[in-house]
């Protein structure tokens, strides 16, 4: 406005100069004395000029002193310039002011050098100021482009400040939505919090149905009562869908629409997907690779303001809509996990349950075993002790052949339960083995003594064929082969009806002898110089056929489901390849078995230990009798029959024995007078006071090793051994038990003894 002024003062001066020498101005009348104008008030108005302008010359020096003096500006020289020249003209000014009146001669000259030094000056300065002008523009320029500078600065001061503003809106809401876990409560506090940092009108989630053909209304701010739904194939959803941008919508559109709320009109809107990942998503690579499922999230502004979406809003929007799929996709997987950990709970549960049904079966079945292993075991005992009492008795052959058959069956009668309890027990499915040196011949000749009574009780005949060079003296489980001759006679008489006579043949195989069989061909046993494989043929030759025909011994093997499928048939067979033999069965015309063969491998022992071995039986029966001859033996079992017939057996071997029938009463004889009795039989399992308690006090109030303690027992326990010498039980005789074992067992204990003491 000033520069406007001077410039309008300036341009008026110099027409006013210009058209003073117009010959339309009247002339100076300066002579006129009467005139205002005069000679001497012009010169007055000029000296009075001169003067103001010199001070004015002079005042203004001062002030750029000053302002060099307290600023560092450039080209202070230039400054210095301007100084001298405003002095000089100032000067000039004030001399020429006095030569209005008289004045003297050093006057003028003073004032043509002040005039030329002004000149001078003048000159100078217009010369510097030529060679000042780009300069000056060069930092005019320069001063515009920090100008720029600054502007563009506090443009992006501007920026940060909004974004930091949004950081803090972002950061709220973030807060605000991460406080639940649950996925309804999460988009109700988006909506909210968004409604309230944007001041929308209305904000609402649509998200996909599970067939994925419609986009469902699920959230509103302005919740209402009924739902809408947009196709999925909407261009404004496959728009958004397809972006990651906020998109801006139109008012009429029907995402619009639809959620403008109660109020139907809708001003602008904008809308984002927004990513629902679940635990599938990250299951064999990357959410890339799978179809992902989007939500949609639509914001409206209120409707009669003259307001848009800024970019600091939409950017709020952005970062809001990846925030609310982060922690939505966050409650999924915790929902889904927990749902796992449910599952898993349950399942642990069920395993739980039924490891508890398990163990309480295996605890009942084991207590069933066991009051049925003590049930049979018992009898047992009591037959097996008498038939051993009888047989050392002076018996005619007969009867001590029969006596000598019904102790066999009993014993295996006895190997067959404890078969059956023990494979029960530990559910593997194997048969021990005692490999011992055992007479083939006496065994051969029981087997022979049974089967006779039991062709005769069915109705055949019986025939047996034993090879005369067959050797006596081998090594293998005697009661084992012994068990499956019995099976293989029983079975055949069990299946044949027809009556006939059955032949029992035993030989031994050579090396060529046999080898068409196709039993043969199945399993081929390693023989070596000291083995013999011995073969044993069951066979029912018909009444009309001849004794002793091949048509039933020796033939085809068959391995037929109907005849071979049994259990006892089965169980027959693993007993044999586990003494390293195979069996076999020809069936007859009806599908029965009529011929059975069986092929072991005994080892054989050298006829010297058998002249030994006889004499030094004999020796330490003879020895066994003798150390238990008087021996003090108190008996302690509740059963009568199982008491009476130990005692006897006692008795038999010459001690002295004094029966108990509880554990009260055998503390009560070991008490005062206890030091009589050398050997306690206890049994383990009698009422109100078992066995372990019984041996336990009698530890405990007796110092030292006596009485000796030997334990009876029907249990079949893997354990019971440990148990027992942890109490100071010396020994263990388990029902039931023959006279010989008793002996035996007694016998160790009291070596045993005498080499402690």
């Amino acid at each position: 406005m000033l520069k406007a002024v001077a410039s309008g003062l300036l341009i008026t001066s110099v027409l006013i100069c210009v058209s003073a020498n117009d010959n339309g101005f009247p002339r100076c009348n300066c002579d006129d004395e009467a005139s205002f104008w005069t000679i001497e008030s012009i010169l007055e108005c000029q000296r009075v000029g001169d003067f103001l302008i010199a001070v004015a010359y002079f005042s203004i020096p001062i002030e750029l002193l000053y302002f060099i003096s307290c600023s560092n500006v450039p080209f202070k020289w230039v400054l210095i310039q301007f100084i001298a020249f405003i002095v000089l003209c100032g000067l000039t000014h004030l001399l020429n002011g006095w030569t209005y009146g008289p004045h003297t001669f050093q006057l003028m000259v003073a004032l043509t050098v002040s005039k030329i030094l002004t000149a001078l000056v003048s000159c100078a300065t217009a010369i510097t100021l030529i060679t000042l002008i780009p300069l000056l523009l060069k930092v005019k320029v320069r001063e515009f482009m920090l100008k720029k500078k600054t502007w563009d600065l506090g443009r992006e001061v501007d920026n940060i400040m909004r974004q930091r503003e949004a950081a803090v809106h972002v950061r709220m809401l973030t807060q605000e939505i991460r406080k639940s876990l649950d996925r309804h409560t999460i988009l109700y506090t988006t909506l909210v919090e968004l409604s309230k940092t944007l001041s929308l009108q209305n904000c609402a989630v649509w998200m996909p149905n599970v067939d994925k053909t419609e986009m469902n209304l699920t959230h509103e701010l302005n919740g209402r009562n009924f739902n809408l739904s947009i196709p999925i194939n909407d261009p404004d959803v496959v728009r958004i869908k397809g972006s990651d941008r906020v998109n801006i919508l139109s008012p009429d559109s029907a995402l619009a629409v639809g959620s403008s709320g109660a109020s139907g009109e809708a001003g602008p809107v904008a809308a984002i997907r927004m990513p629902m990942l679940r635990v599938c998503n990250f299951k064999g690579g990357t959410p890339e690779l799978r179809q992902t499922c989007y939500a949609i999230l639509v914001l409206i502004l209120p409707t009669g303001e003259p307001r848009s979406w800024s970019n600091q809003e939409l950017e709020i929007i952005k970062v809001v809509a990846d925030q609310v799929a982060v922690a939505l996709s966050h409650a999924a997987i915790l929902e889904e996990s927990q749902l796992m950990r449910e599952k898993l709970e349950e399942q642990n549960r069920a395993l739980q349950q039924a490891k508890r049904n398990a163990m309480m079966a295996s605890q009942a079945r084991n207590a069933f075993q066991k009051v049925m292993s003590d049930g049979m075991r018992r009898p047992m005992h009591s037959i097996l002790g008498l038939l051993s009492m009888i047989q050392d008795d002076n018996l005619r052959n007969e009867q001590k052949l029969i006596v000598d058959a019904m102790l066999r069956t009993s014993n295996v009668l006895s190997n067959l339960i404890n078969d059956a309890m023990d494979n029960s027990t530990k559910d593997d499915g194997r048969f021990p083995l005692e490999i011992r040196s055992f007479g083939l011949h006496s065994m051969l000749k029981e087997a022979a003594c049974l089967s006779k009574c039991m062709c005769v009780y069915g109705g055949f005949g019986f025939m047996v064929e034993v090879e005369k060079s067959l050797p006596d003296n081998v090594m293998g489980d005697e009661r084992r082969v012994f068990q499956v001759i019995l099976h293989m006679v029983g079975n055949l008489l069990q299946h044949n009806h027809g009556g006939g006579i059955l032949v029992f043949r035993v030989f031994a195989e050579t090396g060529s002898q046999g080898r068409s069989d196709k039993g043969w061909t199945a399993w081929r046993p390693s023989s070596s110089s000291g083995d013999v494989n011995i073969r044993f043929e069951v066979g029912i030759n018909s009444s009309d056929s001849e004794v002793g025909s091949s048509s039933g011994l020796g033939g085809r093997n068959y391995n037929s489901d109907r005849v071979g499928g049994r259990l006892s048939f089965n169980i027959c067979k693993r007993v044999v390849q586990l003494m390293q033999g195979n069996i076999w069965l020809v069936p007859c015309a009806h599908g029965y078995p009529q011929s059975m063969t069986l092929v072991l491998r005994f080892q054989l022992r050298p006829s010297i230990t058998i002249a030994i071995s006889e004499p030094g039986e004999g020796s330490e029966r003879t020895d066994s009798n003798s150390m238990l001859r008087s021996l003090q033996v108190l008996l302690v079992d509740n059963d009568d029959v199982n008491r009476a017939v130990t005692q006897k057996l006692l008795q038999k071997l010459g001690c002295v024995v004094t029966p108990v029938t509880s554990g009260f009463e055998c503390l009560t004889v070991i008490g005062p007078a206890g030091s009589s009795i050398q050997v306690i039989l206890l049994d383990l399992h009698i009422p109100d006071l078992d066995g372990f308690e019984v041996a336990t006090r009698i530890r405990k109030f007796r110092s030292g090793n006596r009485p000796m303690i030997v334990a009876l027992t029907a249990s079949a326990e893997e354990d019971l051994w440990d148990r027992c010498m942890q109490v100071g039980i010396n020994g263990v005789i388990r029902k039931p038990v023959l006279l010989q074992g008793i002996a035996s067992e007694l016998r160790r204990i009291l070596m045993q003894g005498n080499n402690v003491l």
